[in-house]
């Protein structure tokens, strides 16, 4: 078997795929990319199957060592992307050959890199996924993210077609962005003043920012109640806790909770909240549900 012998392994890489659907009931979080924008956009360029994995490259300094020949793409974060010490673009596929040293040394712009193989990684599937939960011990290598002197195996592969996306459509990894919002949850509980501050409010993302959710700092939010009956959530839940301050839920976030959640952000928005640092700053506005749908349909028939 092939595969890529990790130099470096970067401050946070992770294997990680579609995520594991059906097992929330008991405690099992979802996981999966990010930014499925950019992953999915990966897998297309290479004719993969969308339930492949591949590696989320969260911050610069991974450095790996190809022990045998195959086809990568890379998307995402603008970042200082290398083959051979040679500076490549992104959004792009490369044939890699035995021996070759692929590199990305520093981040520009986003977040999140993805970096997938032909055919994907050879990692065994942990309830339908390979996707590393880290607080679960669960995906990927051991359950955990990827270190130094890892093995990546992946099926050797010599044929070779270039492909890059238009630049058209290659997103601008902006420092304010408006998430999109459906009203749901515990709405009623939120008085006509308190919504009308949400969405009139500039929120700024705080360190507190990993795969599980994202805290924000800004115009505090009141409910009516004081809390709730535990219950599911959804990706993109937006809960307000004590301290009034919005907590937007994504890949890794708890199964239930008991916070009141004002409402939703557009999964679809949540990909490109994925790609922003501290400090950046978000705003937020309302969409109805049919709207939303519409959009989420679209998001995917454009890339299917």
């Amino acid at each position: 078997m092939s595969g890529f012998e990790v130099l470096k392994a970067g401050a946070f890489t992770l294997i990680e795929d579609l995520g594991r659907f059906s097992y929330m009931n008991l405690g099992v979080t979802h996981s999966g990319f990010m930014d499925e924008y950019a992953a999915l956009t990966a897998h297309k360029l290479l004719d993969n199957n969308f339930d492949e994995n591949l590696l989320e490259i969260a911050f610069a300094g991974l450095k790996l060592k190809a022990l045998g020949e195959t086809t990568i793409s890379i998307t995402g974060a603008k970042c200082h992307f290398k083959i051979n010490e040679v500076e490549k673009n992104i959004w792009q596929t490369y044939k890699i050959k035995k021996g070759d040293l692929i590199q990305i040394d520093k981040i520009l712009e986003g977040q999140r890199v993805y970096l997938a193989v032909k055919n994907g990684f050879k990692i065994k599937k942990e309830l339908g996924s390979s996707s590393v939960t880290i607080k679960e011990n669960l995906g990927g290598v051991e359950g955990r993210q990827v270190k130094n002197q890892d093995f990546l195996p992946y099926e050797e592969f010599k044929q070779f077609v270039s492909k890059r996306l238009k630049k058209e459509y290659i997103p601008k990894y902006e420092k304010e962005v408006k998430l999109r919002v459906i009203l749901s949850y515990q709405e009623a509980d939120f008085s006509e003043e308190q919504k009308d501050k949400f969405f009139n409010s500039t929120y700024t993302i705080t360190p507190d920012f990993n795969r599980m959710a994202c805290k924000l700092k800004g115009e505090k939010i009141k409910a009516d109640i004081d809390g709730i009956i535990s219950e599911g959530i959804a990706f993109g839940a937006i809960q307000i806790p004590k301290d009034g301050e919005p907590i937007i839920l994504l890949k890794e976030r708890q199964t239930i909770g008991g916070y009141p959640k004002i409402g939703s952000v557009l999964s679809i928005d949540c990909f490109k909240l994925a790609q922003m640092k501290p400090k950046q700053k978000v705003t937020f506005e309302s969409i109805d549900i049919l709207k939303a749908q519409r959009k989420v349909k679209l998001f995917y028939s454009a890339l299917l």
